[in-house]
């Protein structure tokens, strides 16, 4: 692997080319007129060429200099912002990448985000989504909450919130086909969720009652999809709570029974190791906890 220069010498390049003197460049950076040139002398031997042309009353860039510096120059503005960064959050903050489910994103942890944001205003909260398992690979995710078993080799798992459904269909769809589910309901009315295909078949069972064929039923990989279909009368789905008060509350959908099932799966805050001690991740878990009701650790 190349040896790269030090962030000195990048820096005296940087405010020597800006400046067009060694002596006002080492006056800005607290050091000496003799420390700066050795620092660019250093760095023209390690790089094999010139990088200033000098002359008795001016200093100018080569080519080669002026090249280089329009390279260093982003990496040099990223590392300020950084340290400037660390400097002003004494390490508490910083971005936090998460993946999220998608409907328990839009309609259980948006909801309560301006809580977390105005409590950490320190951290910025970078979310993506995706259906499944989030993939960990590239170290872009520090977190992910997501719907599984909690079975993730070489992560971090714990448990946050069960999956927990009920049955809602549209006032027009009721209107038609009544509130009772059972045997004779009509066919392709029982909206399915591709990723619990278990529900429909245990909210029958809980019943004590015969399901209908669902194998020609419509399924949809997003639990935001489903509600969507069950708002525009296409039939009936089983859905959390929190994503239904407000579509009852204004008499856009009914809850058909008290009936609640609860899925194989559940969602699961899952952390990448080399994140697990990263303050934002810290910070976000500990909130998150309470806002599912989990107990903290021992």
């Amino acid at each position: 692997m190349t040896r790269l220069p030090s962030t000195t010498a990048l820096l005296c390049l940087e405010a020597a080319a800006r400046l067009g003197s060694f002596t006002r460049a080492g006056a800005e950076l607290h050091l000496t007129q003799a420390a700066v040139s050795r620092q660019v002398i250093g760095l023209e031997a390690r790089l094999g060429t010139a990088l200033f042309l000098r002359q008795r009353a001016t200093l100018g860039l080569t080519e080669a200099g002026r090249a280089y510096l329009d390279e260093v120059r982003p990496a040099l503005a990223s590392l300020e912002r950084a340290t400037v960064g660390v400097m002003a959050l004494k390490g508490h903050g910083g971005p936090l990448n998460l993946s999220v489910a998608s409907s328990l994103g839009n309609h259980w942890l948006i909801p309560r985000l301006p809580a977390f944001t105005r409590d950490h205003a320190q951290i910025t909260l970078n979310l993506a989504t995706r259906v499944g398992p989030a993939d960990f690979a590239g170290g872009r995710l520090d977190a992910s909450l997501e719907y599984g078993d909690g079975q993730r080799p070489g992560l971090v798992s714990e448990f946050m919130l069960p999956l927990e459904v009920s049955a809602y269909a549209s006032p027009a769809w009721v209107r038609q086909h009544g509130r009772t589910l059972g045997p004779h309901t009509p066919p392709g009315s029982l909206i399915q969720h591709s990723t619990a295909l278990e529900l429909w078949p245990r909210w029958f069972a809980t019943r004590g009652l015969q399901a209908p064929e669902l194998g020609a039923g419509p399924r949809h990989d997003l639990m935001s999809m489903a509600l969507n279909s069950a708002l525009v009368g296409l039939g009936v789905t089983l859905l959390p709570a929190y994503m239904t008060g407000d579509a009852v509350a204004r008499r856009r959908l009914l809850r058909l029974s008290r009936l609640v099932v609860r899925g194989d799966r559940s969602y699961w805050l899952v952390i990448a190791p080399s994140a697990a001690t990263k303050p934002s991740v810290q910070a976000f878990r500990d909130w998150l906890r309470v806002q599912a009701g989990q107990p903290a650790p021992d």
